[in-house]
């Protein structure tokens, strides 16, 4: 049933349309927002992009290559860099999950912690 009420003035029309019950918006389908999904998109909605961010930071990892001397337990291997030292080498995340194998005498590139210079993640197998 609708009402009307003297007071609301220009908002006769919506009572008249059904729009405004007992001075209320209407409960349904016509005064609900729109569901998520239908209808125009919105603008700013959604997830952002991600911004490329140039890394120019002096501690940045450096990459240098090695020959695979050792295979340890647990995807680790001591690696010997061109300059005589060994360095204990793990294998990346990537290559686990691509199932790349190393064996003892592959040539490898690693990243290695200006920090750390002992440790080192194994990259990319050269051959």
């Amino acid at each position: 049933m609708i009402r009307a009420f003297p007071d609301l003035g220009q908002t006769n029309h919506l009572i008249k349309q059904g729009v405004i019950i007992a001075g209320r918006p209407k409960k349904g389908a016509g005064a609900r927002k729109r569901a998520a999904g239908r209808g125009r998109p919105s603008k700013n909605k959604g997830r952002p992009y991600k911004k490329k961010v140039v890394d120019d930071r002096e501690d940045k990892a450096v990459e240098i290559e090695g020959i695979v001397k050792v295979v340890l337990a647990g995807t680790m291997f001591k690696v010997e860099l061109q300059s005589g030292h060994e360095v204990l080498a793990h294998i990346s995340g990537k290559m686990r999950k691509r199932f790349i194998r190393l064996v003892v005498g592959d040539r490898v590139r690693m990243e290695m912690s200006p920090y750390d210079t002992t440790k080192a993640r194994i990259t990319f197998r050269i051959g």
